[in-house]
């Protein structure tokens, strides 16, 4: 299995950059992963539906028929840490060939990614930037397997 991390649009920090290629190097060690960026689109802010609907279109492109999908979402489920390391233990058992967790735009995500998917991700009441919940989604991932490999890194 392969996990995924799909992005919309390009990550604009170098700092932010830099952080996850450290997490992407450690989370190679427990699955294949990789991250992969899909083209920002652009238009203007009051064309809200025009941009969730081409951002969809690129979504999809970059979606297999089989992967199993999380979307990053503000509205989505919340787990503590070692909730979240269950959670992943269980899509991973589903047996997907991909197991994709998707970061929308700023506007977040059209209707049709929301009925493709399996499920919905909150990393907290807050709102983050979709730039700044990368680095920080990345480290949940790594806890996450930490703990499922008994790993020291997690303190309850």
């Amino acid at each position: 299995m392969e996990i995924v991390f799909l992005l919309t649009g390009k990550t604009d920090s170098s700092d932010i950059q830099n952080l996850m290629e450290q997490y992407e190097k450690r989370l190679k060690h427990y699955s294949r992963f990789q991250i992969v960026e899909i083209k920002q689109i652009k238009l203007k802010s009051s064309e809200k539906g025009l941009l969730l609907m081409a951002e969809r279109e690129a979504q999809l492109k970059a979606l297999q028929d089989s992967d199993f999908l999380v979307l990053l979402d503000e509205n989505g489920n919340y787990w503590s840490s070692r909730g979240f390391s269950e959670q992943l233990q269980k899509w991973m058992n589903t047996g997907p060939k991909r197991l994709v967790f998707l970061v929308g735009g700023a506007f977040g995500f059209h209707e049709d990614i929301r009925k493709r998917s399996q499920s919905s991700l909150s990393l907290s009441k807050m709102t983050f930037s979709h730039q700044i919940i990368r680095p920080i989604f990345l480290e949940q991932l790594y806890r996450a397997f930490t703990i499922l490999k008994n790993e020291p890194y997690h303190n309850d």
